[in-house]
């Protein structure tokens, strides 16, 4: 049985790193074949330049990601089947007892898994980014910010993995229903207080200030019954060019957020309109379905480890003889777990997109369909987002819809 889950995972391992390898070079040759044309709905708005560099970043992103995603594969080969994590169990199991055993066990494939990502991590930003005009981040600023990751995955995520493996190991053979039920509280907590204690460790937030665009927001918030604690700028410009507006928070500590790349570009009817499309998928119950629907999947993976955790098989089959422990399968089964889910990715998409379409319509109502058609292009033009995505690897990747379809469906809004 484990030399034949050995095979399974090992096959499944190379078919979705080759089909991954597979999407991205359709993805490459389609947005190429299209560098030199800008498609006729955004004819009148993108300049070619703009268009051709939208086209390089994307190309320059995607062949990245290829390296990225073989260096993963051979980091899971190497801590599975190549005998790593059986080596850190080797390490650890003499010298530490219990829970602590497992909290070292985890936090050594985090540290590996975050030293191998770190020169991709650093070559995305000061590489990539710079050479496209869109990096602001000095090393200094990277590192303080790679130092406060750390530091919060430490004091958060000691107490939570304590929990979560004590919970393992005391609850019989139902622990997989206290985790589930201890891991959504701790997930909603998160939501409630990250804008308040979180976030600000690295931006600043700052009051929108009044005038047009304060009222104009206010208005809309007025009209869509939305309650927020506030309208904040967020200083995204020190680390990057990209613009971008989100929410955030939990029930009456919900917070919108602009960065001052968008507030800076797009005039206060667009922002107006982008804000409508936000307020979409609050209207829409967006934010709800997607926490109810990552809680129930949540439910299910754990149930499957329930099913699996006292099974020697899954252990020996991943490179790791002899009786696991409640850290072991905890940690393999979430490091191969993407690569048997992985063919399910387009269905994630798929309902991310019918909810843009949702929001996109929720704004045409509440605001101007164009006034977000000129936003979006403005944004797709400033952030070099590819205007020809081939097909079949957006439907894998993309949780927008592309651009042209998304305008094509705001223009019928406008004239329906």
């Amino acid at each position: 049985m484990a030399s034949s889950f050995s095979l399974l995972f090992l096959a499944a391992l190379v078919a979705t790193l080759a089909f991954r390898l597979w999407l991205s070079g359709r993805q490459i040759a389609h947005v190429a074949a299209h560098r030199d044309q800008v498609p006729a709905l955004f004819a009148d708005r993108i300049p070619l330049a703009a268009h051709q560099k939208a086209a390089d970043y994307t190309v320059t992103r995607t062949r990245f990601g290829r390296g990225f995603a073989v260096a993963h594969a051979a980091l899971l080969l190497a801590l599975t089947l190549g005998g790593g994590l059986a080596a850190l169990d080797a390490f650890w199991q003499p010298r530490l007892d219990g829970l602590w055993y497992g909290v070292a066990l985890i936090g050594s494939v985090a540290f590996i898994s975050g030293l191998v990502d770190l020169p991709f991590d650093l070559y995305r930003q000061f590489v990539i980014e710079e050479r496209f005009g869109f990096n602001r981040m000095t090393p200094g600023l990277f590192f303080a910010d790679l130092a406060k990751q750390t530091l919060l995955a430490v004091l958060i995520g000691t107490p939570v993995l304590l929990a979560v493996l004590w919970l393992m190991a005391a609850m019989g053979s139902q622990w997989w229903l206290y985790v589930w039920l201890f891991w959504c509280g701790f997930n909603l907590a998160l939501m409630f207080v990250y804008p308040t204690w979180i976030a600000p460790l690295f931006n600043k937030f700052s009051p929108l200030a009044e005038g047009e665009m304060k009222s104009r927001i206010e208005a809309l918030l007025g009209r869509c019954g939305f309650r927020s604690s506030g309208l904040f700028v967020m200083d995204g410009s020190k680390r990057s060019s990209h613009g971008n507006a989100y929410f955030t928070g939990f029930g009456n500590n919900k917070r919108i957020v602009f960065f001052d790349t968008l507030l800076s570009r797009l005039q206060p009817a667009e922002i107006e309109a982008v804000l409508a499309h936000e307020l979409g998928h609050f209207r829409r119950r967006h934010v709800i379905k997607h926490i109810a629907l990552s809680f129930a999947l949540a439910l299910l993976l754990l149930w499957v480890l329930g099913q699996l955790i006292g099974a020697p098989w899954f252990y020996a089959g991943l490179g790791v003889p002899g009786e696991g422990t409640t850290a072991l399968a905890l940690i393999l089964f979430f490091l191969v777990m993407p690569v048997f889910t992985f063919p399910f990715r387009p269905l994630q998409s798929l309902l991310s997109r019918r909810h843009e379409f949702e929001a996109d319509a929720y704004a045409a109502e509440h605001a101007s369909a164009d006034d977000l058609v000129r936003a979006l292009v403005k944004l797709y033009e400033d952030n070099a987002s590819t205007l020809t995505p081939d097909p079949v690897h957006s439907a894998f990747y993309d949780s927008h819809p592309p651009a042209a379809q998304r305008i094509d469906h705001l223009r019928r809004l406008q004239s329906a």
